[in-house]
């Protein structure tokens, strides 16, 4: 028989090469926006911010104005990674013992109650302030003409939009959002221009008066108001009061690559300690890799198990440090680690790994670097498609869900109490090889609960099977998640073509394998290479945005 060929999307995808600047977004004119700000001599921050902010405008179901963000940022000069934590807290008139008495099991997924304070914008305004070279009338000028000008409708979006409306469109909380993105009542056609003044108008407010005028100035009372309207419990002071947060990223070896990532509320630690289980194995034997992933099914099933066991370490200690512990040291440890290896069948899958937790995903990644070597990787998220469903005519707002990750068990780390900020699946990403100073590649990925996962295969695919950047963004996922909201993580996904033999002797291992489209079902992973150590170094910059996105890689 045969070998499956590639599919169209891998087959097409291609590494962009360049020298001076690397901009990779799930949507092309985020990248554009990025690409050009790079031009005009930003800082990769200056490009981040630039292409976040289109891409809330283009892809409202991935991020906006209205959500949360991570960031990892590479300083060049101070020879420094620093992490940033951009995500928002829950309100003060809100806990999980209020919901209870009320007869709620947990957070809803859509409405007021699941929105946090949106954490970006502020996130925005610090890592400008920081790092920007450019006005932001400058940053924020290519998202300001596309709110404004109008861009054209896209099968992503109108599905987005078709696929949520059904769920909350007899909800009073969801008018904002009918008159915004149905007005006609009816679906978007492909290629019809869409126009949004009000947040056109709120991103202009922004450059004149500043990213923090979201939440101090005039625009943040309206956005209270905003909040109130819909039904939300948040107050003006709740805006008034948040605060980012500045941190060290978190990292571990992975056969001498050093991997970093946010520290909790963030998933990443679990990417880590993914890699750590699997490293305990050594590399897969002879095992080749290629646009259909490995050859080897024994090394996938080490994958799929050491999956299910984070999942359920994230499930016991994951929420905010702030409130709660979360024993980095220990999970990361050597001990640990051997344990949870010790606990794996090489022969056989787990059947009944114990429940977890679905938490909200629908993310959007984006990495840039600039001429002098700078990095950005930076992770942004409304959640779900739309997050809460909520949105704000008069300021254009859609408002995220992240606080329906949130458990109303009492005792839980990850326990809705105010002021608070939820477990995020959200984890940017940066490798550095062993004994040099700059990043090497700077990745992440959307994905939801699977984003561990996504990330920890590029690793391995970089890594175990020295291939090539794009390779290991396109090649075929495999995955595990839970088979339902509160479920043992036993759904196995391949979104394309394994090498021949693969699938059955994942079955035979009893894994129950299906597949998934190759959509983005499994996620976006994006990445950018700085080859021989990027432009500081003389070197030079290869990018790859996921074939299952609407986007591009675009380099200078």
């Amino acid at each position: 028989m045969p070998e499956p060929s590639p599919t169209p999307a891998t087959a097409l995808a291609r590494l962009a090469r360049g020298a001076r600047g690397a901009v990779v977004a799930p949507h092309h004119l985020a990248t554009q926006a990025g690409l050009a700000v790079l031009a005009a001599g930003g800082h990769a921050v200056d490009a981040a911010i630039a292409a976040n902010a289109v891409l809330g405008v283009v892809m409202p179901h991935g991020c906006g104005l209205g959500g949360d963000a991570f960031w990892l940022v590479w300083d060049e000069a101070a020879g420094e990674q620093v992490a940033l934590n951009g995500s928002g807290r829950a309100p003060a008139a809100i806990s999980a013992a209020r919901l209870l008495e009320a007869g709620l099991e947990c957070v809803p997924l859509r409405g007021p109650l699941s929105i946090t304070v949106p954490g970006a914008v502020r996130s925005w305004a610090d890592a400008h302030r920081r790092w920007g070279r450019l006005s932001r009338d400058a940053v924020l000028g290519p998202a300001i003409e596309q709110a404004g000008a109008g861009f054209p409708a896209w099968d992503g979006l109108i599905g987005a939009i078709e696929g949520l409306w059904p769920q909350i469109g007899d909800q009073p909380w969801a008018t904002g959002l009918g008159r915004v993105w149905r007005p006609e009542a009816r679906p978007w056609r492909s290629g019809e221009v869409i126009r949004l003044p009000a947040l056109a108008a709120t991103l202009q407010t922004l450059a004149a008066e500043g990213f923090d005028a979201f939440y101090d100035g005039d625009l943040g009372e309206r956005i209270a108001r905003g909040l109130a309207s819909a039904g939300g419990p948040h107050t003006l002071a709740d805006l008034r009061s948040h605060r980012s947060e500045w941190g060290v990223p978190i990292a571990a070896s992975y056969r001498g690559v050093r991997i970093t990532s946010h520290p909790p509320n963030s998933s990443g630690v679990f990417a880590l300690l993914l890699l750590r289980v699997l490293e305990r194995f050594g590399p897969p034997p002879g095992a080749a890799f290629d646009v259909r992933g490995w050859s080897s099914a024994a090394w996938i099933h080490l994958m799929l198990e050491a999956a299910k066991l984070a999942y359920a370490d994230r499930d016991a200690v994951l929420g905010d440090p702030a409130a709660r512990d979360v024993p980095l040291d220990e999970l990361l440890s050597d001990a640990h680690v051997e344990a949870l290896a010790s606990r794996i069948d090489p022969r056989r899958a787990d059947a009944a790994p114990p429940p977890v937790r679905t938490l909200v995903g629908g993310t959007a990644y984006l990495a840039a670097v600039d001429a002098e070597g700078n990095a950005v990787s930076l992770i942004q998220s409304n959640a779900a498609g739309f997050g809460s469903g909520v949105l704000d005519p008069d300021t254009g707002v859609h408002f995220h869900g992240r606080g329906a990750s949130f458990s109303l068990t009492p005792g839980h780390p990850n326990l809705l109490a105010p002021g608070r900020r939820p477990a995020h699946t959200l984890l940017p990403g940066m490798l550095f090889r062993d004994g040099e100073r700059r990043p090497w590649v700077v990745a992440g990925s959307m994905g939801g609960d699977i984003q561990p996962q996504i990330h920890a295969q590029l690793v391995s695919a970089l890594v175990d099977g020295g291939t090539d950047l794009a390779t290991a963004v396109v090649a075929t996922r495999v995955t595990v998640e839970p088979d339902g909201w509160f479920a043992p993580p036993i759904s196995v996904l391949a979104d394309a073509a394994l090498p021949a033999g693969v699938e059955a002797e994942l079955r035979a291992l009893g894994h129950r394998l299906e597949r998934a489209p190759f959509d983005g079902a499994l996620g976006h992973e994006h990445a950018i290479e700085l080859v021989d150590g990027g432009p500081a170094a003389g070197g030079s910059l290869a990018a790859i945005a996921d074939p299952r996105s609407a986007g591009l890689a675009a380099v200078r």
